[in-house]
Parts: C-alpha cells; structure tokens; sequence
C-alpha cells in the first residue's frame, strides 16, 4: 500500500498530543514578546524559540515531543537544503528532482533500505521515544510547509535547482538504512594482495591493532575478486553528479567518511583530579572541513527534558553535549559491520546461487525511480541471505553481496539519540544503547561525581573461523550467526586513575575474546591518545581551561620522533629541523617543512618496498610503519638497508628543502606551516556558477595541526596542503557548572549568506577561542538575541 505521507503525519502529529502533553502547562511566559509568530501545525501547544547571540536555538516546549517538534522545526530553518540533501540521497530520490544522473545514486541507496516488517521494526522502539521522532519529522515538514508557500523563504539552491525540499515520514526512519561500503574496499584490497602474493604489504597500508595474522578463507578465489566487486556502489557511493563535474558533498548524513581519517578526541575527568571538585566532559569529533557543517547546536526544554549540544542535521537529538543531570561525548570505536560475501551461481539458472549444499533463489524487488524531465526508470534489486547483492554477473558465474549490520531488523540509527536524550542516568543509558547500531566510545559524567565509558554499537557475529578482514565465500558456511551489542562489549565506571580518553586507539581489554568474537582491528595509530595521556597525567588538578587548551594542542609525536631520526651530517632542512620541538604552529615554518618532507619520505620508501604490480594498492604508508622502516630498516629496503635508508632520508631532505622554497620563497625565516595549511570553507555544490555566486567561501583562515596532533586538522595525502577535516565542533562541559562550559561550531550555526550566523565562528575557531554555551534559563535569557513564538491552530483560535 502506498504511504499517505499527508494523512500519515497528521496522525503522528495527534500521537503526540495524546501521549505527551496530558496534564503539562504550557510553557512559562517570556519578556519581551517574541519578534516572531508562526502557526504552524503539529505541535500541540506553543513552543517558544530563544536564539541566542551565536545563533543557537534555545527551544522551551511544554512537552517532550514538542521539543522535538521544536529542534525539528529550527534545523529546516537554519540547513534545509543541507537536511534535503542528505534526506533525498538516503531515500533515494535525487533524480526527481535533479535529473537522470542521479538515477544510480538512488539505486545504490534504495538496495539499502530495510524490507523485513516494519510494524515490528516500530514496535522495537519504545512509544514515548517514536513519538518524539514523530514530532521531529512534523517540525521538519512545518518549515517546509512555510517555505513552500512563502517562496521568498526557500533557500537560494532551490531557486538555482529548480527543485523543492522532499516532505518526511517517520517510516523514512525505519526504511532507509544508508548505503555504505564499511571496509569492503579494505577487504578487497586485500584479495588483490593475496592474489599477487603479497598481502605482507597490506600492514604498510593499514596495521591491523590488534595484531593479527591475516588468512585467505577456505575456497575463496582470490584472482577473482576486484573493484568491480562492489557493482552499483562505484557508481552510486561516488560524488554527486551536480555540475560539469561530479561533486564531493561532505559533512553532511549521507557522506562517506575517509576510514583513514575518521576519529575524535574524548576525554572525562573525575572529581578528584579536577580543579572545580566537579567532573569535567571534553569531545571534539573529527568530520571533514570544507563543505557543509556537520553540526547544528541546539538547546531543548521541556518538563523531564533539558539538552543541549551538538546534533547531526536529520537526526533527532543530541549527538554530543549534556542533559541537566550528565554530559556525554562520543568518539568512534572502529566496530567492523560489513563484509563482503561472493557467491557462486547456478548455470542454469542465475537467479540461484549455491547455499547450504543446495541452490536458493534471490529475493527480488522492483524499484521505480522517478526522473526529472524523463520516463521513470525500473531498477531490479536482488537480496541473498547475506544482503544486498551488488554484482550479478552470469557470464562469469558469480554474484557478489554485502553483509551490514544496518540491514538487521532493529538496526536503524534514527532513534537512538532520542534515547540517549531522555535518559537520566548511568543505568537508564544502558537500555538507550540497545537503539544505538553505529560504532561508538560513548563518555559519560554526572552530577553526583560519576564517570565512565562503554563500548556501543552493533557488531556481527562471525562463524566458520572468519574474521571479516577478506571476502568470504557465501556458500553458508561463513554465514552471520547473529549479532552482539553493548552488553557484551568493554566499559569502565569510576576508574580508579580518576580519567578515561579515547582517540580512536586500541581500547580493547587484553582479555577481549577476539577469536570468538571479533570486533575491529582498524583502530587507529595510538599518537593523540599517547599526547592525551601524557597531558592528563601530568595535571593532578585538570580544569575546564586545562581541557579546552588540550583540544588546541598542536603537538606531534611523530614529528619528535622523525627529528629524533635525522641523519647527523649536516644540511639546510636538517638543521632548521633539528631544533624544533615538533609542535605544528600556525607561524612554524619548521611545521611548513616537515610536512613537505613526511610526504616525499612515505613516497619514497614506498617506491623502494612496493613492487609496480602492488603500488596502486599500498597508495600511502601509515606513520608507525614509515618511522619503523627509518628506525629499524630491515631487508625490504635491499641488502643494505641502513645505506638504503640514508640514500633515502638524504634525497628526501633535499627535494624538502627545494620544495619548501618552491612553496614559500627564498627565504627560511619567513616560512609558516599556516601559509600552505589553511581553512576554507565553500558551497559543496559551488561548481555551479550561480551557487558559488549566492554562497561565498568562508576562507583565508591559517591553521597548525596535522593528522596526529591533539587538535586534528587533516592534511591531504596526495597534494596540496589545505585543511580538509578534523574537529569542526568542540565541547568542554563542566558538569553541574553547566554556564562555564564552551564550545566551538564551524563556521556557524546558519546556512544563509545573509544570515550573521553564517561564518561568525570560523574566526574564533581558526584562533582556538572559545565560546560560552549557556544553559541555565537566567543565562540564555542573558544571552538572548531574538525570539519566535510558534503556535499551533488550535492555540492561535483559542
């Protein structure tokens, strides 16, 4: 039956009324009157909106549901085309509306919305949490219904596009699961290595932590298995088709993070060790910079309801940031989800593959894309037991499926933050967690003084001997036997060192039970862990500034130790680097150097170790190993590696130096790492002429940082040497001193040109200065700029 979507959201609208607001006032009256009223339908009484100096929606509802009727309502406001983008793209609908390119990216997305029984997916969820999401998507589609019928309203992208914004349905939540690849591209990777006899190489790429010996499964072919493999999503997952050239969208819900990349910085502080007597939460998420904020702050007040911090445009909630009672952070813990299974077909009838010792039959579904301007196009979706198949191929016998968490019943991501939000302590979060799928470190602290850390997210459970690191024959034997969550997964409370940080390292406990049950060997190099540790320890009394000092932190281990390494002859880039403290100062031109040279360095020793036919897959060597080879080199490098690496270390120097002045001019005293290392910030679609003409670039801001320091600011592989991600929002929370907490958002809360919001954080996040969120109702009225009354029909009549 196809959805009513109008009829349909009246009626969460009327859920949200009868389940949460019996016997609730409404909401205190506010001085001044607002500057704005708007009816709106939806929401069951009036919703005040305070947005303060910053531009953070301070949202005060007599309800819980009508708080986030409220948050729903104010991120359609500041991000609707960004919140339509990533809404459009998971549903699968961007060739409506933008045209026939765009028809393989809906068929990718589309092959990963859930087809099991959705009344049992709702009844997962508790009511009062379904609700509540209802109550989000009726805020949403309240703004469209304004923007709509006030045209001057829309967002200028519409009017560049031709297209107006997409209406949402709570089932939108349940269905769409969003297409992503996991690690298959590092499974595959590795088939190719083992096909060439090399997959030794693969631990230059990408060390498996924890160690762990790689292994081709039983009766896999691996000369088999190619690119080609993932079928529709090297299409579908790639940029997208705006413009004469296809465009990155990043920082935005459907992006595909860089695993290389990907992590944050969280850290909490006990009582004991801090300087206030109250415990401290830092988290600064690394996301990608350049393109569409990934965060929008918000503010939400409500009886049994009181929330602010970092949310994720689409996504109900509260990512990041704290209740009246605790503050909560989250890093990524590295879960592996997906694998890639290969199946063997029937040749006598290709819609069979082998299993369990005999044939079954796909499952088949019939997608009808609707196309702007053309006829819609009918798209046949295949699901073996595994998943979604992504290549069918019967003239080579073999079909190829992804296995992903996601595809689970129960596994949708879209609630999870609702319950984490209404949660009231250590032991109610627990139960939030089973809603929670992604991969997370999640940070807690409380106002009686707690702390802890628990592991969550979803992770399968492997059978036959697998260990999700190569493709898997999908023969059955290699099936998934289920799947396992928090409550099997590591967690401290209250540990007795009176700290706990995660930086993406390997947290996992020495007795963790990987071969029964393994979670994730792609942890990331331990270097802002290690800075982290070193800076916490050495601050028996740690405070909110010691916290927000430690997120500017712009020192690099492995800069200390490449200098610790240099050849003692002497030479101009040697010398400049010999004295330097390895720390990535805006103003340091050793910084400017060392860069130069890391990069030349990995090229070169890999261009050594790398035969031709393997070069394509090993593209980049990660810094333990790089360091490893220049500390210890080994045979790798030739008969006599030491005189190898010298040549090396020697030749990289000079093109260092040469470059360096190529970059930055003659002259060594005047060189600076921000120079080369700068932030700018532009439309994602800005290859359209007419965008890049209604939304200037944010830029011109100079930074330090690389990859490995505290303060992450991405440096790109391959060339150039602007800023390309890292921590974009930043929070220190002093828990139950809940007005001295800060926080940072890049570049500003509004997507509107003409909106003072729209950069008024780039330059205080450039310079590191933080910004205070306040949270008391005396300390947001203080700080309140406008205010916005939105009022349902009924009240308006009454």
């Amino acid at each position: 039956m196809k959805l009513n979507r109008r009829a349909f959201l009246g009626g969460t609208a009327m859920l949200a009324t009868t389940a949460c607001t019996a016997g609730t006032p409404p909401p205190p009256p506010s001085s001044p009157k607002p500057d704005r009223t708007s009816i709106v339908r939806g929401a069951a009484a009036p919703i005040e909106i305070v947005d303060d100096i910053r531009g953070v929606p301070h949202i005060r509802a007599a309800s819980k549901a009508d708080a986030f009727f409220g948050q729903g309502y104010v991120t359609a406001r500041d991000r609707l085309f960004q919140l339509d983008l990533g809404h459009r793209r998971t549903m699968g609908r961007m060739a409506e509306a933008y045209g026939p390119q765009f028809v393989d990216h809906d068929h990718a997305e589309r092959m990963f919305h859930f087809r099991g029984d959705l009344a049992a997916e709702r009844a997962v969820v508790p009511a009062e949490i379904r609700t509540c999401a209802a109550a989000y998507v009726a805020g949403i589609n309240a703004r469209i219904d304004e923007v709509i019928a006030d045209p001057a309203l829309l967002p200028a992208e519409y009017r560049i596009l031709g297209a107006l914004p997409l209406r949402w349905a709570l089932d939108d939540l349940f269905r769409a699961r969003g297409a992503e690849i996991g690690n298959v591209d590092d499974e595959i990777r590795r088939a190719r290595l083992a096909a060439i006899g090399r997959l030794d190489l693969d631990t230059l790429v990408a060390p498996l932590r924890p160690a762990w010996t790689l292994k081709v499964p039983d009766g896999l072919d691996v000369a088999a298995i190619s690119e080609d493999d993932l079928g529709i999503l090297n299409k579908g997952l790639g940029a997208l088709p705006f413009g004469t050239t296809p465009t990155p969208v990043r920082d935005t819900p459907e992006v595909r993070m860089p695993e290389s990349d990907a992590g944050s910085n969280a850290w909490t502080i006990a009582p004991s060790r801090s300087a206030t007597g109250r415990a401290i939460l830092a988290n600064d998420p690394h996301l990608g910079i350049g393109g569409l904020a990934p965060r929008h702050v918000v503010h939400l007040t409500a009886p049994g309801l009181d929330v602010i911090g970092g949310a994720s445009p689409g996504l109900a909630g509260i990512m990041q940031g704290h209740t009246d009672r605790f503050a909560f952070g989250r890093t990524n813990s590295h879960n592996d989800q997906t694998d890639l299974f290969v199946l063997a077909l029937d040749p006598a009838d290709p819609e069979r593959y082998a299993h369990g010792g005999g044939w079954k039959r796909f499952e088949t579904v019939e997608e009808t894309i609707a196309v702007k301007g053309e006829t819609p196009r009918r798209v046949v979706i295949r699901y073996s037991v595994h998943g979604p198949v992504l290549r069918h191929d019967p003239a080579r016998g073999r079909a190829t499926a992804i296995a992903s968490v996601t595809m689970l019943p129960g596994a949708m991501d879209g609630f999870a933050m609702i319950a984490i939000n209404l949660a009231r302590d250590w032991q109610s979060l627990r139960e939030a967690f089973k809603l929670h799928p992604s991969p997370t470190n999640f940070h807690y602290a409380d106002i009686d003084g707690n702390h802890g850390w628990q592991v969550i997210g979803m992770a399968p459970l492997r059978r036959g001997g697998q260990d999700g690191l190569l493709p898997a024959p999908g023969d059955g034997r290699s099936d998934w036997g289920g799947r396992f969550g928090a409550e099997a997964l590591p967690r401290e409370y209250n540990p007795a060192r009176g700290w706990f940080a995660s930086a993406n390292q390997n947290n996992l406990p020495a007795d963790y039970p990987m071969q029964a049950r393994p979670l994730a060997f792609s942890f990331r190099e331990p270097y802002r862990y290690d800075r982290i540790v070193d800076v916490l320890e050495a601050q028996p009394k740690h405070s909110v500034a010691d916290s927000a000092a430690l997120q500017q932190d712009f020192v690099s281990t492995p800069a200390r130790e490449l200098v610790a390494l240099l050849p003692a002859r002497p030479g101009p880039a040697a010398d400049l680097l010999r004295g330097w403290n390895g720390e990535l100062g805006v103003d340091s031109g050793a910084a400017a150097l060392f860069r130069i040279l890391w990069r030349d360095l990995g090229n070169r020793l890999l261009d050594a170790i790398v035969p031709a036919a393997a070069r394509e897959l090993v593209p980049t060597i990660a810094a333990g190993e790089l360091l490893r080879l220049l500390r210890t080199p080994d045979a790798r490098l030739g008969a006599g590696p030491a005189a190898s690496r010298d040549r090396i270390f020697a030749a990289s120097l000079t093109t260092a130096w040469a470059e360096a002045t190529k970059l930055l001019g003659p002259d060594p005293a005047a060189w600076r790492w921000g120079d080369l290392h700068r932030v700018r910030i532009g439309h994602p679609l800005a290859r359209i002429p007419a965008i890049a003409a209604a939304f200037p670039p944010v830029e011109d801001g100079r930074s330090g940082g690389d990859n490995f320091t505290v303060n992450a600011r991405w440096v790109p592989a391959k060339r150039g040497y602007s800023v390309m991600g890292g921590a974009s929002y930043l929070q220190v929370i002093d828990v139950g001193g809940w007005d001295n907490s800060l926080y940072l958002n890049l570049p500003g809360q509004s997507a509107d040109p003409k909106s003072p919001h729209y950069r008024d954080q780039y330059a205080p996040w450039v310079a590191g200065k933080m910004a205070p969120l306040p949270f008391s109702r005396a300390a947001v009225d203080s700080a309140a700029q406008t205010r916005t009354l939105l009022v349902p029909p009924a009240a308006r009549r009454g």
